[in-house]
């Protein structure tokens, strides 16, 4: 009897079905700003097919509901995503984490490094991704490419403001963010090289994009932007301040350098496009070859036992969820449909501004529910958080850590909750790794819990 079943869905009304393995490629669900909200329907939770439903069907389909926009109340169990399922046994998992905002990967991925996306300072042909945020200030609530990067399309924005990076930078710490394809030399196997890079997935048939601008949230920030995709001088000066790639790289210059003894102190990795878990084109078993690839060579290195990798997403892709999200930050604008036609919310302000802006708007959040690990000698084992997180969690850690608890201006950094709760150094650490087959996630090493 769930909700979704109202008949404003249409032929998408639907309960809650599971897809198997053989249906891990599925297409992409509508998750933009609006769509998004909609879908939640001011917390009953009840109109994902009629909002973010997009009608399939994936391969094999069955049952029939995979056919219609009721594809979008799908979901997997542990026959496919085996790697993340092995993964929340053995160490740490949080089931109460949130998007920062409601919307897509660039919202998503901003909020990760600076929690604030607000202050748009330039933009192109970009109406459509950014909305009055109140008092003269621009909100980015979608996709446009970073202004200058090579690889960007036609729309173009710029951020203004600090990110985690600068304040790494001004503290010392070395640090990069690492994403497939950014490494414009590189020829591909299929002849593809610069920002044409593409790989074919197996599982989905489709060829994508390595490398996708609006993915590297770093690059919106002229103060660590590498717009020409600039190479390190070499490995030994990865993720140190004064590199001639300031701070950007490829995921191969993430292995090589911690092969070489260069282990950045904060490490940022996303995986080339086939392989990001992005529906449509990705899917999550290229998805977890990626994981349990870059997981088992950590585990492999001297510094596994002074290390802690979280795995987290910039976007829910429009999938329903349950669990209605606690609205930090109110928001009243054209995009806004929460609680009512151009709303979120009461409008009663609840976070600082940015540069004087007393409740920017275009920020409606937390956003939809997404998945949460911390794997790390250091996790508790098997263990499930319930503290409410969201993606500046870990940007929240970071500052707590290795900046003195500095917090950015506007961001959601100063009412997030840390991730501190999910590991214990009181404890033994768990020092025998979890090294599971790349392919198939199947655990090959390590105590089964």
């Amino acid at each position: 009897m769930n909700p979704n079943l109202n008949t404003a869905n249409g032929t998408g009304a639907t309960n809650p079905f599971r897809l198997d393995r053989s249906q891990a490629a599925t297409q992409d669900m509508d998750h933009d700003y609006t769509a998004e909200q909609m879908a939640f329907d001011a917390g009953i939770m009840d109109l994902f097919p009629a909002n973010t439903g997009t009608a399939g069907p994936p391969p094999n389909p069955s049952p029939s509901a995979v056919t219609t926009t009721g594809l979008v109340m799908g979901y997997y169990d542990g026959n496919t995503v085996t790697a993340l399922w092995n993964y929340a046994q053995y160490y740490a998992m949080n089931d109460n984490s949130y998007d920062t905002n409601f919307g897509p990967s660039t919202p998503g991925a901003i909020n990760l490094v600076s929690g604030q996306t607000n202050g748009v300072i330039q933009s192109s042909n970009a109406d459509g991704d950014i909305i009055d945020g109140g008092d003269g200030s621009l909100t980015l609530i979608s996709d446009a490419d970073p202004v200058g990067d090579l690889c960007s399309g036609s729309a173009v924005v710029q951020m203004g403001g600090k990110n985690i990076g600068d304040l790494l930078n001004e503290a010392g710490v070395s640090w990069g963010f690492f994403e497939g394809g950014f490494d414009l030399g590189i020829v591909n196997a299929n002849g593809t090289t610069g920002c044409h890079r593409s790989t074919r997935s197996l599982v989905t048939g489709t060829t994508k994009a390595d490398y996708i601008p609006h993915h590297q949230p770093f690059q919106y920030y002229a103060s660590t932007a590498n717009p020409t995709h600039r190479r390190p001088t070499s490995l030994h000066t990865i993720g140190k301040q004064g590199d001639a790639a300031n701070h950007q790289y490829d995921t191969h210059d993430f292995f090589d350098a911690v092969q070489a003894g260069n282990f950045p102190t904060i490490s940022f990795l996303k995986a080339p496009g086939y392989q990001d878990g992005h529906a449509g084109y990705s899917d999550p078993l290229d998805e977890q070859t990626f994981i349990v690839h870059t997981l088992n060579f950590l585990q492999s290195q001297p510094s596994w036992a002074n290390t802690a990798v979280v795995i987290l997403y910039d976007d829910s892709d429009g999938w329903y969820d349950h669990q209605m999200s606690p609205i930090l930050n109110t928001s009243q604008t054209s995009a806004d449909a929460l609680t009512g036609t151009g709303l979120c919310g009461n409008g009663t302000p609840a976070l600082e501004g940015y540069a004087g802006n007393a409740h920017p708007q275009g920020r409606c959040g937390y956003g939809p529910r997404q998945p949460f690990m911390v794997i790390s000698p250091w996790a508790k084992h098997n263990f499930v958080d319930h503290t409410v997180t969201d993606q500046t969690s870990v940007m929240r850690f970071i500052e707590d850590n290795w900046l003195g608890g500095e917090r950015i201006q506007g961001s959601f950094d100063k009412v997030a909750n840390s991730i501190t709760q999910m590991l214990d150094f009181n404890q033994v650490p768990n020092n025998d790794p979890l090294i599971l087959g790349e392919k198939s996630g199947e655990i090959l090493s390590g105590s089964q819990k």
